[in-house]
């Protein structure tokens, strides 16, 4: 999903330290609407938060199994509770759907491929299922047809610009997940690169997570 020729790179930005929920979500809406209104360009933003839960539009309450273990925050993004936390890379899609393909399924269907393409990058299949978002991987070892979740999408699009984005789990306490039904699906599991046996760093990560951008979206550059 590139955009069109002669449109500028896609700004691409990292914040090392942990930045709250309610800062981030402040500062995406903002650019969002720049974008919209044609006076920024493009973004991803890669972060991690504190520990948190947030809800998205379709979650439901009894999903919340601890709702007191962590802040939880109602968000407009699509799906249902998702956990972030450190060791979590969340990559915030700031886009421009106008320039690139005015297709949402499109969108989110490009999401996926580039998760798909950085796990490549560590020998980790991803897979998509139809019945269900995000990216998920086999997992054998814990019994025929087991398979755990490694990437989450959760996005809100608005003037056809969009916002939020996606989670890959690098190495957070996966423990964390058992305070709710991550995106409403119990049957599986949540998993990580160190809990598949890939002790890869954060940086690592983000230097796949942006050529894979390039790949399916176009060029970046530095924010």
């Amino acid at each position: 999903m590139p955009a069109r020729e002669g449109a500028p790179p896609v700004a691409w930005r990292v914040t090392d330290a942990l930045v709250p929920y309610e800062e981030a979500l402040a500062q995406m809406e903002a650019r969002a609407a720049a974008i919209a209104e044609g006076t920024a360009d493009e973004l991803v933003w890669l972060l991690e938060h504190p520990p948190l839960y947030t809800a998205g539009t379709s979650a439901r309450e009894a999903d919340l199994v601890e709702p007191d273990r962590f802040p939880v925050f109602r968000t407009g993004r699509g799906g249902q509770y998702t956990y972030h936390g450190p060791g979590q890379r969340v990559a915030y899609v700031m886009l421009d759907l106008k320039r690139r393909e005015p297709d949402v399924r499109a969108f989110v269907s490009a999401l996926e491929e580039w998760i798909i393409l950085t796990l490549d990058a560590f020998n980790v299949r991803g897979e998509r299922r139809e019945d269900r978002v995000g990216v998920w991987v086999r997992r054998p070892s814990k019994g025929a047809g087991a398979e755990d979740k490694i990437a989450a999408i959760g996005i809100r699009v608005r003037r056809w610009t969009t916002f939020h984005g996606i989670s890959i789990n690098v190495e957070p306490d996966l423990s964390h997940f058992s305070g709710i039904v991550p995106c409403g699906v119990s049957e599986h599991g949540v998993t990580s690169l160190v809990d598949l046996g890939l002790p890869v760093t954060m940086p690592e990560v983000d230097a796949q997570l942006r050529a894979a951008f390039e790949a399916v979206f176009g060029p970046t550059r530095d924010a």
